[in-house]
């Protein structure tokens, strides 16, 4: 009897033990959590996951809508497999599949923004034997026109590329003037060095001819 409770004691010790060491099986998804994006334009919502099973095809991915004035749950999109856009709603013919399962990429862009795509979408990722974790989420603003501070930035990109293309074009159109101008120089020098040349040779030739009278 001593010797039976002793064994199932051990056991128990040893699946403990197993236990705190083996992975736990559970999806990993990233997001970026916080979104800003303009009325009308479009917008990638990205997902990346991580899991201990290799990608398969009962891989699954579900996308969801929660509205930020409240209100239930909708059904963004789906993949099993291959993509399954949705056939009413407001996501109908606005969602398309961007994402690859091979790279742990699950993300999907939508179309055409509008005000009331202000919400929380949520991205859920199931790789059997991987099925549980956290589900991703994604807080999307749709505002009228970018920050301050993006159009700041970009203008002085902008501004930036310009002003070093000014200064290549100005260098360019230096170095050829100085360029031609040092050839024009030279070539000034050239003619001189002969036009004296001939005159060296005119003196003598004249030279010649008087003494050539004087005999």
């Amino acid at each position: 009897m001593y010797g039976k409770s002793l064994t199932r004691a051990v056991l128990l010790f040893l699946g403990i033990q197993l236990t705190a060491f083996w992975p736990i099986a559970a999806v990993e998804i990233y997001t970026s959590r916080v979104l800003e994006a303009v009325n009308g334009t479009d917008v990638r919502l990205k997902c990346t996951f991580s899991s201990f099973a290799p990608v398969g095809d009962a891989l699954t991915v579900t996308w969801n809508f929660r509205p930020r004035d409240g209100g239930s749950e909708q059904f963004v999109f789906y993949y099993h497999g291959e993509p399954f856009k949705p056939m009413s709603g407001r996501f109908k013919d606005r969602v398309v599949w961007d994402g690859n399962p091979e790279r742990y990429d699950v993300s999907i862009i939508l179309w055409k923004l509008q005000f009331d795509d202000n919400g929380t979408y949520t991205c859920q990722v199931k790789n059997p034997p991987d099925v549980d974790g956290l589900i991703g989420e994604i807080r999307l603003s749709v505002v009228q026109t970018a920050h301050f501070s993006e159009i700041y930035f970009l203008a002085l990109a902008i501004g930036s590329a310009c002003a070093l293309m000014v200064i290549i074009v100005i260098v360019v159109v230096l170095f050829q003037h100085f360029r031609k101008k040092r050839w024009a120089d030279r070539a000034h020098k050239v003619v001189e060095i002969k036009s004296k040349e001939e005159e060296k040779l005119n003196e003598g030739k004249k030279v010649s001819v008087y003494f050539e009278e004087s005999d």
